[in-house]
């Protein structure tokens, strides 16, 4: 049976991707990528004499994600744009993807393409692509930092993909060297792989970190004028870009006040999260509990525990001190 893959969901402005059916809705998560060294650049840039130029391709609300450092402010990789960085790393990990019972790639050799206000993605050499599976398509994009892509759909001969694919065989001038490399959208994607352990969302960044540490100072979480947890037993999740996030037992919260929801999200670097809905005297708050049931390996810390959105809530005390609210997605509805 040939089944055709659905068109690319709608994309927020926090970078991840919704996707709601009638049946389990699920959204994924797309971390914005951290900050980063200048020295991991592998680009031909030229440093900037002259004073800050204005830019005008750029959209603000996405200059969070990708490589991002005051020092980039002053890098000309490209004439039109200053500030704007691309450059590749080679990824020792091999990298499969997955298109219905079918490896369509499979390499050593992937490079992870780091690009202003965007998330990494993984570039795969032709020779490590199954090509017959490749069908080109009538559909090119333009991109002024990458040049015109060509795309392509895939067909395995049991599942079909459309414009599930795409090279750069002319980059642009000051575009790292791909032209010899082919993408794939990751959505569209049954299934991909980092050796072997399934991954979600997008490329694993080698800059971002997880810690997961078990704290025994007490943090209060109060919404609505009501606390609804109080706990020494939590874990703090520190990860490179993002808020300390607050890791609690179940039995510590206000769990009167939970109700299941039907919500999944998925991250890269944690794994799939189920949530709650949580009610006060005053309001019903939709998916403003977290929880993985079954981390990633380098979260393994926080399985079972619960996390609330400090963003939603009144205020989260650490040690009876507020902890500042940081501005993220969820401030605005994205999460």
């Amino acid at each position: 049976m040939t089944t055709v893959a659905r068109k690319n969901p709608s994309r927020t402005i926090s970078g991840r991707t919704d996707q709601k059916s009638s049946g389990s809705p699920i959204k994924e998560m797309e971390h914005d990528a951290v900050r980063k060294p200048l020295h991991t650049f592998r680009h031909h840039a030229l440093v900037a004499n002259d004073e800050k130029r204005t830019t005008t391709i750029r959209k603000p609300h996405l200059r969070g994600r990708g490589p991002h450092f005051p020092v980039l402010d002053t890098i000309v990789q490209y004439e039109f744009e200053p500030g704007y960085v691309a450059f590749t790393m080679p990824s020792p990990k091999r990298i499969r993807v997955q298109v219905g019972p079918m490896i369509v790639a499979d390499t050593t050799k992937a490079l992870v393409f780091q690009e202003s206000d965007h998330l990494p993605v993984y570039y795969f050499p032709m020779s490590d692509v199954r090509e017959e599976f490749l069908l080109p398509s009538r559909t090119t994009t333009e991109d002024p930092f990458k040049g015109i892509a060509t795309h392509y759909s895939l067909n395995t001969g049991i599942t079909l993909v459309e414009d599930g694919a795409w090279r750069y065989l002319n980059p642009v001038k000051g575009c790292p060297p791909i032209q010899d490399y082919i993408s794939f959208y990751w959505p569209k994607m049954t299934h991909w792989y980092e050796e072997d352990e399934e991954i979600f969302v997008h490329a694993r960044d080698p800059f971002r970190r997880v810690d997961c540490l078990p704290s025994s100072r007490r943090v209060q979480v109060i919404l609505d004028g009501e606390q609804v947890a109080d706990s020494r037993r939590g874990v703090f999740l520190f990860e490179t870009g993002h808020p300390v996030r607050h890791y609690l037992p179940i039995s510590d919260t206000r769990l009167d006040m939970f109700a299941p929801s039907r919500y999944i999200s998925r991250c890269p670097y944690k794994g799939i999260s189920n949530y709650y809905h949580v009610t006060t005297p005053k309001k019903r708050h939709e998916n403003l509990v977290w929880y993985y049931p079954e981390p990633v390996h380098e979260a393994e810390r926080i399985k079972g525990l619960v996390c609330f959105h400090h963003e939603l809530v009144d205020k989260i005390l650490v040690d009876g001190v507020e902890i500042p609210k940081e501005a993220t997605a969820a401030s605005d509805g994205y999460f």
